[in-house]
């Protein structure tokens, strides 16, 4: 997409798809499925590997790239009837929040009942529906982004941006995740929103400079390895500058791939990264437990490292298996649980 909104650069063989956009989406899904195998290995362990630095790195920006992607699409549907809004953008999240929800709720019950008995399995269950359970708080936290967006579009943007801002900075914590989660992201959302023409006059300048681009992204790297390994990443006003660098970082390395059509792979992974999110902790938790057990491998680094990769290979390789049978239901949403006319069927995807 240019910068004036039409259409832009689309990869070859995915009709009506932004190439870097599902890059960058690509590498931000590797980013966090690699943070979940890897801490969990750690904590599993009690030891770090090599694969801990490389988690700290991208803690800044994981997140925020993430989030800030989801927004660029927005000002296309915004206009949309509430009916039609709320179908796409609620609907159809929350019928995959609450399915996925069961699926891994059925997996870790009997740990829940044989620590804390029965009776509190039926409430972390409940607890789950106002607080996100496991990894799903992404896809519980983007509804709500959505609706408090189109809610206060006659509020002024600058107000509604510098309010996030603020929040960011704050760094709340309650102790409740959709609390401190939409303090610590709604601004890189509105941003995306709010800022989608320079986003893609960014990836623009990326994919016409690379070798600038190359020298912005060396920079960019050594600031936010200097700034996280010394603990300075975390100070108010620091962590919001690295989560927009860090963002703004990805969307050109994105971008710099799509032009020379490398790693492929991490296209695809954007292309379906919402379905590897939903599916990964089955192979995640699956992988880790064999080789804890086995002991076939003993660096922790190197554990960590298969974990991730098993990880989104077997959610995609779920996802495979269950396409064309009865069991589509898994990450298409049935006719049933539609409440607005089906002209478009989204994709499992943050944004459209």
């Amino acid at each position: 997409m240019s910068t004036n909104g039409t259409p832009g650069p689309v990869f070859p063989g995915t009709p009506g798809r932004v190439d870097w956009v599902d890059y960058a989406k690509g590498i931000c899904i590797v980013m966090v499925v690699m943070m979940h195998s890897t801490l969990g290995v750690e904590a599993a362990t009690g030891q770090h590997g090599f694969m801990h630095l490389v988690v700290a790195f991208a803690k800044p920006f994981r997140m925020p790239d993430f989030f800030l992607i989801s927004g660029l699409f927005l000002a296309r549907v915004i206009d949309r009837d509430w009916r039609t809004y709320l179908d796409r953008k609620v609907v159809h999240f929350a019928y995959f929040y609450v399915l996925w929800v069961a699926i891994q709720f059925a997996f870790k019950a009997p740990s829940f009942a044989a620590e804390q008995g029965l009776g509190h399995v039926g409430y972390l269950y409940l607890e789950s529906f106002i607080e996100p359970f496991g990894t799903l708080w992404f896809i519980y936290l983007l509804p709500i982004f959505f609706v408090v967006t189109k809610a206060t579009r006659r509020i002024p943007a600058l107000m509604i941006w510098s309010a996030a801002a603020a929040l960011e900075m704050s760094h709340l914590s309650t102790g409740w995740t959709v609390i401190d989660e939409f303090a610590a992201r709604f601004v890189y959302f509105y941003s995306g929103y709010l800022f989608a023409n320079y986003v893609f006059a960014l990836a623009d300048h990326a994919r016409n400079r690379p070798a600038l681009a190359l020298l912005a992204l060396a920079i960019w790297a050594v600031t936010d390895a200097v700034l996280v390994y010394t603990g300075l990443s975390e100070w108010p006003v620091i962590s919001l500058v690295l989560g927009f660098a860090g963002a703004c970082a990805i969307i050109t390395t994105g971008t710099l791939l799509a032009r020379a059509k490398w790693l492929d792979g991490l296209r695809y992974c954007g292309e379906h990264s919402i379905t590897i999110y939903l599916a990964f902790f089955l192979p995640m938790a699956a992988t880790r437990t064999l080789l804890l057990k086995t002991h076939l491998i003993t660096d922790i680094g190197v554990i960590s490292l298969i974990v991730t990769t098993i990880g989104v290979i077997g959610a995609l390789l779920i996802w495979w298996s269950v396409r064309n049978t009865r069991f589509n239901f898994l990450f298409e949403r049935p006719d049933a649980f539609w409440i607005a006319p089906k002209k478009l069927r989204p994709a499992l995807q943050p944004a459209e």
